[in-house]
């Protein structure tokens, strides 16, 4: 069963109340339905597929790696490939290696995957980047799109930077000002960001 980004009236009422601009282009749009993968393991190696390539091929190579796995991308299955074997469903050697490298964590538990949700954000994020190929940026999709955590919104994302941009009407965003516009949207900036994906569509029949 597809599982979706939580959040209502409580998160929207907020948001409305701290960024009357915010709240006027919630409510154009109304409640945005987004797919989350609760297995954290899971999803980090399907970002780690999906990353500079389209989604057509990422979907392709996913499901390549799934069939290797028995159709279940779990550590241990994962772990007894070969670097070839993983790259040879459609990846470079390099995205294979760093797969295979949060495999072996995850199976050593020098990241603990089981453990990890109970960490706070800051932790969480500390934990992910430590592996070979992981950014803050994908810590952060991580934390929204599998963790479901409530306050996160991503300096590192262009299409969030573009979506407050357009919003405002600003020509440029330094973090000081983005942080600015940010803080409004605590502790529910998860669902913010939401939004301003969705604002950052080019070509967005809704005008801001």
């Amino acid at each position: 069963m597809e599982q979706y980004f939580e959040y209502g009236e409580t998160e929207i009422s907020h948001l409305r109340k701290k960024d009357k601009k915010l709240g006027a282009a919630i409510n154009k749009i109304g409640i945005l339905k987004r797919k989350i993968n609760p297995d954290l393991f899971s999803a980090l190696v399907g970002n780690m597929i999906g990353q500079q390539i389209s989604i057509k091929s990422a979907n392709t190579v996913r499901s390549k790696l799934s069939e290797l796995c028995d159709m279940d991308i779990e550590p241990e299955k994962l772990h007894n490939l070969t670097v070839e074997e993983i790259q040879g469903c459609g990846m470079t050697m390099r995205k294979a290696g760093y797969i295979k490298n949060i495999a072996e964590a995850a199976v050593t538990k020098s990241v603990d995957f089981n453990i990890l949700p109970s960490k706070s954000d800051e932790e969480i994020i500390k934990s992910l980047t430590s592996l070979n190929g992981v950014g803050v940026w994908t810590a952060e999709m991580l934390l929204i799109f599998s963790l479901m955590r409530p306050n996160v919104i991503s300096y590192g994302d262009l299409a969030i930077r573009r979506g407050m941009m357009r919003l405002y009407g600003l020509d440029e965003l330094p973090k000081e000002q983005f942080l600015h516009y940010a803080k409004r949207y605590f502790p529910f900036a998860s669902a913010a960001s939401l939004y301003l994906w969705e604002i950052s569509v080019p070509d967005s029949e809704i005008k801001w």
